[in-house]
């Protein structure tokens, strides 16, 4: 995905963003993956929300920038 790339401190605060919608969007929707104990897979579902929703807003955000650059 390096051609949706917004450089390194703006990268980390869209998947700060997207990591936390994406857990919330999922918590609503019945998929919720971790929990609020602190246990290995709970973690670990944590994880895989947050990545999951960095990843998403990333792509729409570079995708919505190279748009803009037309």
């Amino acid at each position: 995905m390096s051609k949706y790339s917004m450089g390194p401190l703006w990268n980390s605060v869209v998947g700060i963003l997207g990591g936390g919608l994406g857990s919330q969007l999922l918590g609503m929707l019945g998929m919720d993956l971790g929990g609020a104990e602190m246990n290995l897979m709970n973690i670990l579902g944590n994880v895989a929300e947050g990545g999951v929703g960095g990843g998403v807003l990333m792509a729409i955000i570079g995708v919505v920038k190279g748009m803009m650059k037309k």
